[in-house]
């Protein structure tokens, strides 16, 4: 909370916003690169074949075409495996040569004066195939005697571990409920699709090749380290610029052939080449989120005491071994969820069908593990006929209990659920909701009416980061960090930190990022670790440069450095009782600037934070909402969300990031779904197809504050990006099949459209 004089806390109006929303923010389509070609990428049609021949004859000859690039002529790593265990044969090529294994593989790359050549030349290039089966879903991937996606793998299996234990876990239990649930796989769909440009160039500084590479990236520096060692370069000779990136939701958080395909034509051509995907490219070549088959088995006592639980969670994985084939194994770690058991038995796998391959999406394989246990708590309530939120306060992880160890091995940093939980409910007025409900009902109405309550823990953070501040002769300040925003605030929360720390004005302070020559190391933005980690370093980068300058304004003053303050009402310091005689902050820089007898070049500090333990964030969301029983179609009427991510810096960004991730939740639950068909071609490939709401679907959201610092950091703060995402898709499903419980409809996998439901109530 704010301190007095403090700005910290306060609603604090992003001052990043001005620059959006005039046009003036920098996009990598809309940039100008004198001389630069265009390039376009031939994408399989078929989900899984050989490749029998590749015609470019029609498409040499069309206009500007200046080359045609294909897997024999690229000399490109496959990518790396995310687990040692995984198998060779199942790395993702740079581009397919012999087999295609998903529709949107890349087969050419056409490079051409223009963008509309490189578009119609790609268009002319003719793919011959031999179509294979192909494997579309996850339970076909496990059949006995399934074609195999990899063959020489032996298996459609990617990784598999986990506890097996048996049905032993359940003895002395009177209770115990069990579901099939699917985590339907979904796709990112950020504002911005991907583009890249690169250039190559030599200096004098520079006697090899030296490259830069504008990326649409969550972190500069983890591109400009691949980009390094594929083209065998030091760090220094890359330089990776990520402008203002329109979206990410994880998707964004690695490279993708492509990344390294653009830079490798640009030296091959020696003229900078660029690519911008269509929105149909991206929503089969950006890597899709989500995608679970989970079998559950909740048991205990008919009193409601939870005793044991055991989770089957399988993975679509994809085509191939990325990131998403290594989810299943957050979802494993999250399992205990926010109860107590006796016993926890989860397997983990991923499995590989011919389809887009799954990466991160916004929670990473945390609202996964959150969803599946919330859909069983609400079924063990049906089932001993208790209150759904009450079972959740009778199970609840007690706040003497933490830090906690979990029985899948993480350790919980501190907690209050049953807080969040009684403030939600009371925010709701929820035993007035459950009266209404009862009304509808024995008035036979037509509308039925749900509520749905979800409390969860998630994990974020983690890790190393970088924070740097320097002063300018003008007193402005220049603030560096090695995160980078795509949408969430960081030009306004990191200039708080050091305003609130020094007294500069925040209109006073530029926010760098995303800039390697600039910005010397860094982690990028993903898993809601920039407050906790970036704001972290930005604030210890700070606190060295007040500690630094005091020194500095005691010699210019003739005065002991323990003598001094700095009065940060104003920016300046001076001698303890005596303000007439001050130092601002523009003041000691410039008198640094032309004088050396400090010994100090610059009015600039660095902060490396060191290895930081990941924080949980939790919170309990309530959603109301009303189903039409004649054609299933579902309204939201109500959510309130009280999520818990320690201290906050700013409530007006903190309510944003909420929002859109209450939005993302809720657009899963009741509308979205990536989906093909049994040959593997995609059937949601644009917005035509694939659903998704507008605002007006959706109500006013209610956030409920509740702050509970965590010890790990010095900000006292948790990720707060994903949390909205975490609670509201089980909140909202809850709600969905609470009002259809009276009914006999036990459950319906999301996406809950109309149709499903309109079949639930029929069946």
């Amino acid at each position: 909370m704010a301190t007095h004089g403090s700005i910290l806390g306060t609603r604090v109006l992003r001052t990043e916003d001005p620059r959006f929303l005039t046009g003036q923010g920098t996009y990598i389509d809309n940039m100008i690169v004198p001389g630069a070609l265009h390039a376009a990428f031939v994408q399989s049609t078929v989900a899984h074949g050989r490749v029998l021949a590749i015609d470019l004859a029609a498409a040499r000859s069309m206009p500007g075409v200046v080359a045609i690039y294909t897997a024999t002529d690229v000399d490109m790593p496959p990518e790396d495996l995310p687990n040692p265990r995984m198998h060779e044969a199942t790395r993702r090529p740079a581009m397919a040569s012999e087999t295609v294994r998903f529709v949107g593989e890349l087969l050419a790359m056409v490079v051409a004066e223009t963008r509309a050549q490189a578009v119609d030349a790609a268009a002319a290039v003719v793919v011959d195939y031999e179509q294979f089966l192909a494997i579309t879903t996850i339970d076909g991937s496990l059949v006995e005697g399934a074609i195999l996606v990899h063959p020489l793998s032996g298996s459609n299996v990617a990784i598999e571990a986990g506890f097996r234990k048996g049905d032993e876990i359940f003895d002395g239990c009177d209770v115990i409920v069990r579901q099939r649930i699917e985590n339907q796989r979904v796709a990112p769909c950020p504002l911005e699709v991907r583009a890249n440009v690169a250039q190559w160039h030599s200096s004098s500084e520079s006697p090899g090749d030296g490259l830069t590479m504008w990326s649409c990236s969550q972190g500069a520096h983890g591109v400009r380290n691949v980009l390094a060692e594929v083209f065998g370069l030091t760090h220094d000779q890359v330089q990776v610029i990520t402008p203002d990136v329109g979206g990410g939701f994880g998707a964004k958080g690695g490279t993708y052939p492509e990344d390294l395909l653009v830079p490798w034509a640009a030296r091959q051509l020696k003229r900078p080449v660029r690519w911008v995907e269509t929105r149909s490219e991206s929503m089969v070549g950006l890597d899709h989120g989500r995608g679970q088959v989970l079998y559950a088995e909740l048991g205990g006592t008919r009193a409601g005491v939870f005793k044991a639980y055991r989770l089957s969670v399988t993975q679509d994985a994809g085509a191939y071994s990325g990131f998403g084939a290594m989810m299943p194994f957050i979802t494993r770690s999250m399992a205990h969820a926010v109860y107590n058991f006796e016993q926890i038995d989860v397997l983990a796998r991923s499995v590989f069908t011919n389809t887009s391959p799954v990466g991160a999406y916004r929670g990473a394989g945390r609202p996964e593990a959150t969803h599946v246990i919330e859909r069983m708590v609400d079924l063990y309530a049906a089932e001993i006929d208790f209150d759904p939120a009450e079972l959740r306060r009778l199970n609840f992880i007690q706040p003497d209990q933490f830090p906690m160890s979990t029985l899948t091995k993480m350790t919980y940093d501190i907690g209050d659920y049953e807080g969040a939980l009684d403030r939600a409910l009371t925010a709701s007025d929820y035993a007035a909701l459950r009266r209404a409900q009862g009304e509808h009902r024995a008035a036979g109405s037509r509308m039925l009416m749900g509520i749905g309550v979800a409390s969860y823990v998630e994990v974020t953070g983690g890790g190393e980061e970088f924070g740097s501040i320097e002063v300018l002769p003008d007193g402005r300040a220049i603030v560096r960090t090695g995160t980078s925003p795509h949408g969430q605030g960081h030009q306004t929360s990191f200039a708080m930190i050091a305003s609130d720390l020094t007294g500069i004005p925040i209109d006073k302070i530029e926010v760098r990022f995303g800039d390697t020559h600039d910005v010397p190391r860094g982690n990028g933005t993903g898993g809601s670790r920039s407050l906790q980690l970036g704001g972290s370093a930005v604030k210890g980068a700070t606190e060295n440069l007040v500690a630094q300058a005091r020194e500095l304004a005691a010699q210019l003053l003739e005065a002991n450095p323990d003598d001094l303050v700095l009065d940060r009402g104003v920016g300046a310091f001076h001698v303890a009782g005596t303000p007439a005689k001050s130092l601002t902050w523009a003041a000691l820089a410039a008198g640094l600037e032309g004088s050396a007898a400090s010994g100090v070049a610059s009015l600039s500090a660095e902060y490396d934070l060191p290895n930081t333990a990941s924080t949980f964030p939790f919170g309990t969301h309530v959603a109301v909402v009303e189903v039409d029983r004649d054609t299933g179609f579902v309204r939201l009427l109500r959510h309130i969300a009280c999520d818990d991510a320690g201290t906050i810096l700013n409530p007006l960004l903190v309510d944003g990031q909420v929002h859109g991730g209450i939005a993302q939740g809720v657009a899963q639950t009741l509308f979205e779904r990536v989906a093909f068909d049994d040959d593997g071609n995609p059937i949601t490939a644009n917005f035509a197809d694939y659903a998704f709401p507008s605002a007006a679907e959706m109500p006013m959201f209610e956030r409920v504050s509740m702050e509970t610092p965590t010890p790990l950091n010095s900000l006292g703060a948790k990720g707060i990006g994903e949390a909205g995402t975490i609670g509201a898709t089980p909140a909202v499903h809850n709600a969905v099949l609470d009002a259809l419980s009276h009914l006999g409809v036990k459950h319906v996998d999301m996406p809950t459209t109309p149709e499903r439901i309109w079949r639930a109530l029929g069946s």
